[in-house]
């Protein structure tokens, strides 16, 4: 099963790459025919700014999977591993209460956003701002298996560490399970 995640998570990190070089080849590519020919195309802004709200909510996932917000270090870093563990608890059941609202907001979105058009390429904003679902069900999901494996008593010393602003390498938080 670890392995069917690991995979999913690398392929989202292939879809972050594709969609950062789609956005900078395209202002690239629009710069030069502004600057250039006294033209440009109208479509890269529309799609480069959609690739951009992408990127922002699926790397949030990804970087909420590797410890990569922002935390109150300083604090945590003074707490033992009890205390660790508790501000761990009540951090992921904030999160996982902020991340359902936003599925929920999304969800109570949808019609409105469905029902409206982008202007240059008439793709319908329910694609746009959709991806509140997938960040916002990533989002919970991760909490609630952290939460799990903590009251279980599962967590790692690596992800205690991670939590707590140690210094972690990429790779040790991948081989965490």
């Amino acid at each position: 099963m670890q392995k069917a995640v690991d995979i999913f998570y690398k392929i989202l990190e292939i879809l972050l790459i594709l969609l950062l070089s789609g956005m900078a080849l395209m202002v690239f590519g629009n710069v030069i025919l502004r600057y250039a020919f006294n033209s440009g195309l109208t479509v890269s802004d529309e799609l480069s700014r959609y690739f951009f709200v992408w990127l922002t909510f699926i790397g949030a996932v990804v970087t909420f999977r590797e410890y990569g917000h922002l935390g109150v270090e300083t604090l945590v870093a003074i707490f033992g591993r009890r205390g660790r563990i508790i501000c761990m608890i009540l951090s992921n059941v904030i999160i996982i209460a902020c991340s359902a609202i936003f599925f929920w907001g999304t969800w109570k979105q949808l019609p409105i956003n469905a029902s409206m058009a982008a202007p240059v390429t008439g793709l319908s904003m329910a694609w746009v701002y959709g991806i509140g679902f997938f960040t916002g069900a990533g989002c919970v999901l991760i909490g609630l298996e952290r939460l799990f494996r903590l009251l279980t008593g599962r967590v790692t010393e690596d992800e205690i560490s991670a939590f707590a602003g140690e210094n972690m390498s990429i790779e040790q938080l991948a081989e965490r399970t």
